[in-house]
């Protein structure tokens, strides 16, 4: 068991993280056996859906990922599974529950260029021509 406090805390956060983990996980497993038991273009969206939740969470890697959605993708081929040409349609259809998979795509970001054609304008010093003038001007 842990003395100090920090470490304490640090085993905590290792039990929260790890049922979280086993939560997703066990969502995934779930999902991948409601599709190959009935396979549909619409369970085939959901499982990839949580993988991809999966990935944004951390718990997977994004090449682990998608590795599992191309041979999820393979399986549906060989079993004839019409995949949907629009999501759109295929997602609004089986949606019994409106947050249960929702997807939703960030709005693209802006990225700022640097503008390398400008120039900037150099300003001579004058400060000595103006310390000059005004020492003569004193001097006489």
């Amino acid at each position: 068991m842990p003395i100090i406090k920090s470490a304490k805390k640090a085993a905590r956060q290792a039990i929260k993280r790890r049922d979280n983990n086993q939560a997703t996980k066990k969502v995934i497993r779930n999902a991948l056996k409601d599709f190959h038991n009935k396979p549909t273009a619409e369970k085939m969206a959901v499982v990839q859906s949580e993988y991809d939740k999966a990935v944004k969470k951390g718990l997977m890697k994004k090449n682990t990922a998608s590795r599992r959605k191309a041979n999820l993708a393979k399986w549906a081929k060989e079993h004839n599974v019409k995949l949907a040409a629009n999501k759109k349609a295929a997602t609004s259809k089986t949606s019994t529950k409106p947050a249960e998979n929702p997807v939703v795509k960030a709005p693209a970001k802006k990225v700022a260029t640097k503008n390398t054609t400008t120039k900037k304008t150099v300003t001579k010093k004058t400060t000595a021509t103006k310390k000059t003038a005004t020492k003569k001007a004193a001097t006489k």
